[in-house]
């Protein structure tokens, strides 16, 4: 009997635990079935500043494999097809037809559960105008850089995260007034240690960019279709975006306005299905939930990371792929317990920063290297112990992080600090 696969999400996650699943077994033993809310699948959301920038000219750039590549290689994906609801009982699941508008059940023998996360939204007026994007799907990307090649010259940006300052630097390297809103008090103030923040707000003044922080959004202002205000760029009876209006009364103007405030587990169904749900499903360390015939993977998961001690959902592309693999691997008997220590990037300008590890509790913080020189990093500690590296333009720091943060390393902390020491000798 063909055992069948239910997969609930066609981006990384999603589609990583599909491909391994056929990779291990073949149509005549597994039948695999893929959901997609979207047009697309397999792509790389990261990629969407650098197209809004111009670096990247076509959407195909950043797909890596598209629903026909997957069904060539036996994997049945229904993209514009919602999932809305799993009967764990019957073992079932009921998908919308976004194009035709019906509704029909799939049965499933298991399930892999990788919807992703979707954008915070913050509950001001007016941030439903049009002319407010968000950057997380390559329909967000087509309407930014239509937005852009419609004229538009002026671009407010609520958050100062990885991603919005992703975006800020690609649009002011392409021309456009760029403001950046944030509520904290510094810029990727939940990622990086101050001194990180500090140099990359520096960075950003340094291209034009201005920030703003420890500032909110009260609402987003659009033109009235017979406004004196109307820009020449805007048609004749239409409505859109012409500006932010801070919580302190000061207006920002804008052609467009691109949220990126953070993002939620998208974990509804799960919910509504009785799984376990703390912002994020919860999984063990096998990926599994509390239905054994049930996975999680992606954004939406929480998982036991072994290495820290904790429970953790992460919302990285690789954390993604490496979790759809172990879900998948799993539930096909191949028993993997997934603990992998974490790894992020940011491109800004010509930086790299890359983040490896987690930082939680640290009590020691050792900067290595001169921030003045564009290539440092900063070292977090706990016990003694180094947990977490933020590395910018420092290859050599970042790939022995990859090593000695699994390994439980101790190092020298003098050794640590001196940067004309490499950091895997500085035990």
């Amino acid at each position: 009997m063909v055992q069948r696969l239910v997969v609930v999400g066609g981006d990384a996650a999603g589609m990583s635990a599909a491909s391994q699943a056929r990779k291990r077994r073949d149509a005549d033993d597994l039948a695999i079935v893929a959901f997609e809310r979207g047009r697309h699948t397999s792509y790389s959301a990261c990629g969407i500043p650098y197209w809004i920038g111009g670096t990247v000219e076509h959407m195909d750039e950043l797909v890596s494999r598209s629903p026909d590549e997957h069904r060539r290689n036996g994997i049945d994906v229904r993209t514009r097809t919602e999932v809305v609801g799993i009967d764990l009982d019957a073992r079932t699941v009921r998908a919308r037809d976004l194009d035709a508008g019906r509704e029909y059940d799939e049965p499933f023998d298991d399930l892999v559960y990788a919807a992703g996360s979707v954008p915070t939204r913050p509950p001001v007026p007016g941030i439903d105008a049009p002319g407010v994007y968000g950057v997380q799907t390559l329909d967000d990307g087509a309407a930014l850089r239509a937005a852009l090649d419609g004229g538009a010259r002026q671009v407010v940006i609520v958050g100062g995260g990885y991603i919005g300052l992703e975006v800020a630097g690609t649009c002011r390297e392409v021309g456009l007034d760029v403001t950046v809103i944030e509520a904290g008090n510094r810029v990727m103030n939940r990622a990086v240690a101050p001194a990180v923040s500090a140099f990359f707000e520096a960075e950003h003044a340094r291209h034009g960019v201005k920030i703003l922080c420890g500032t909110r959004v009260s609402e987003v202002l659009a033109r009235g279709k017979s406004s004196e205000s109307d820009s020449p760029r805007s048609s004749p009876g239409t409505e859109r975006v012409r500006a932010v209006r801070l919580e302190d009364g000061r207006e920002i103007a804008a052609d467009f306005v691109l949220i990126g405030v953070g993002v939620e587990a998208e974990d509804a169904l799960a919910r509504d299905a009785g799984l376990p749900c703390d912002d994020g499903i919860v999984v063990d360390e096998y990926c599994r939930t509390a239905d054994p015939a049930i996975w999680a993977a992606g954004d939406c998961a929480r998982h036991p990371s072994i290495h820290y001690g904790m429970r953790v959902r992460i919302e990285s592309v690789d954390n993604a792929f490496e979790q759809g693999a172990s879900a998948a691997l799993n539930m096909l008997g191949l028993t993997t317990v997934h603990d992998k220590v974490p790894w992020f990037w940011s491109d800004q300008y010509d930086l790299k920063l890359v983040i490896v590890g987690l930082s939680l509790g640290f009590d020691d913080l050792v900067v290595r290297g001169d921030p003045a020189s564009r290539a440092f990093s900063v070292c977090y500690l706990k016990g003694g112990e180094l947990i977490a590296v933020e590395s910018i333009n420092h290859n050599k720091d970042q790939m022995a992080a990859r090593k000695l943060i699994p390994a439980r390393a101790r190092p020298d902390r003098s050794k640590l600090a001196d940067d004309a020491i490499a950091m895997k000798d500085a035990l």
